[in-house]
């Protein structure tokens, strides 16, 4: 079954959700341990079996479109760098200089031919390669070819580029996505432009992912913003591996399908039904006509903490300044509506589960992209390959 025929038939179910108030349903209810949100040891064991060995999604082509562009940031407590050399050839490092530590390059997005420390002066090419040493002949013999930068597994694809934490882990972006990125790719993501980023702070990393993951809040929480538009407990779920496409109907979907032929529904995304695309383990996108968010959790720097960096994409450029106006608008009240209505009850639950109060959090058969969130993250960190998988 191709793609549009798989979303076409996913439109229908949803359709029928709505009109006879149905949702998604699995066959039990799963308890999570409390600990799971709270516990420094499960957390380390997060970052080093989930975040240091999966491929993450790091940065958009559309935010290093030229040649000499670079992004500059932190993931998880690591400083990345990530840029687009004079071939197009995007790699990633460590942001830190092979000669006492200090970043090459200050936390952002830039473009430059070279990357020059801040604290010596010692130049690296766009390949990572040592190319230079402040007052050389009163330093001492160096070996350059051993003093690179450390370079990090790099993949781009579908629009985006991908990172993985460890020096010289293997990485393969098509085995780990399972066909996921093929939404991505017909919508020609690669070509889409950045209109730039809002951050937020929250509570676990897992207290926050799990709000992405259902919509049986939306009634309660979202009275005046979501609900209007898109039915409370109304949720369809597909899994590709560890990575979900969650389908959300409108309330107008049988009217918005009704004069559509059968066999275009797959193409009417936004038009009666939306999706978000879960990646594993932090990232989850909701592409939308008029602006496109892309929320990347980092887990930190406790495990009562996040930072989520929220991204912001659209098809077209800044025409003018009043279309730029008006996405920076727009771009602030997706912000305050996450973080007000979504993080800050956020931020209770972590007080919450950390009186110690209940042993266990309950998800239950409508909230299966949550279970099915846990159940792979809790694969990851039985670190057995061997092991069956997750099944949706």
């Amino acid at each position: 079954m191709d793609r549009i025929e798989r979303i076409g038939q996913v439109a229908e179910i949803m359709r029928d959700y709505v009109e006879n108030k149905q949702t998604f349903l699995t066959d039990k209810t799963k308890t999570v341990p409390v600990r799971s949100y709270t516990d420094p040891d499960q957390w380390k064991a997060e970052m080093e079996l989930v975040f240091k060995r999966v491929p993450l999604m790091l940065a958009f082509t559309a935010e290093l479109p030229n040649p000499g562009d670079y992004k500059a940031m932190d993931a998880v407590g690591m400083p990345v760098l990530i840029n687009r050399d004079k071939t197009g050839k995007v790699r990633a490092f460590l942001n830190v200089c092979s000669h006492r530590g200090a970043p090459v390059a200050n936390e952002g997005h830039g473009n430059c031919p070279r990357f020059t420390c801040k604290y010596h002066g010692w130049t690296f090419g766009q390949d990572g390669k040592l190319i230079g040493v402040s007052e050389a002949s009163k330093f001492g013999e160096v070996h350059k070819s051993e003093l690179g930068l450390r370079e990090l597994p790099c993949q781009e694809k579908a629009g985006m580029i991908f990172v993985v934490l460890t020096p010289n882990a293997p990485i393969d972006v098509d085995a780990y996505f399972r066909g996921f990125l093929e939404d991505f790719e017909a919508l020609d993501f690669g070509n889409w432009s950045y209109m730039g980023s809002r951050v937020i702070e929250g509570a676990n990393w897992k207290i926050a992912y799990d709000g992405y993951l259902e919509g049986y809040h939306f009634a309660s929480l979202h009275p005046q913003t979501i609900f209007p538009r898109t039915p409370s407990n109304c949720m369809h779920y597909e899994g590709f591996g560890p990575h979900q496409r969650i389908g959300f109907p409108q309330h107008r979907i049988a009217e918005a399908l009704k004069d559509v032929p059968r066999e275009e529904w797959g193409t009417q995304e936004n038009n009666g039904f939306d999706f978000v695309r879960i990646m594993f383990p932090n990232v989850s996108a909701f592409i939308a006509p008029e602006i496109t968010q892309i929320a990347q959790l980092f887990p930190g720097p406790t495990p009562g903490e996040n930072r989520t960096v929220l991204n912001y994409l659209r098809r077209e450029p800044i025409r003018d300044e009043e279309d730029r106006a008006n996405v920076e608008a727009a771009m602030n009240f997706f912000r305050d509506v996450t973080y007000t209505e979504d993080y800050l009850i956020g931020l209770e639950i972590q007080k919450g589960l950390e009186s110690g109060a209940h042993d266990d959090l309950v998800f239950g058969r409508n909230e299966r992209g949550n279970q099915y969130f846990h159940e792979w993250l809790d694969w990851y960190l039985q670190d057995d390959p061997d092991l069956p998988e997750p099944r949706m």
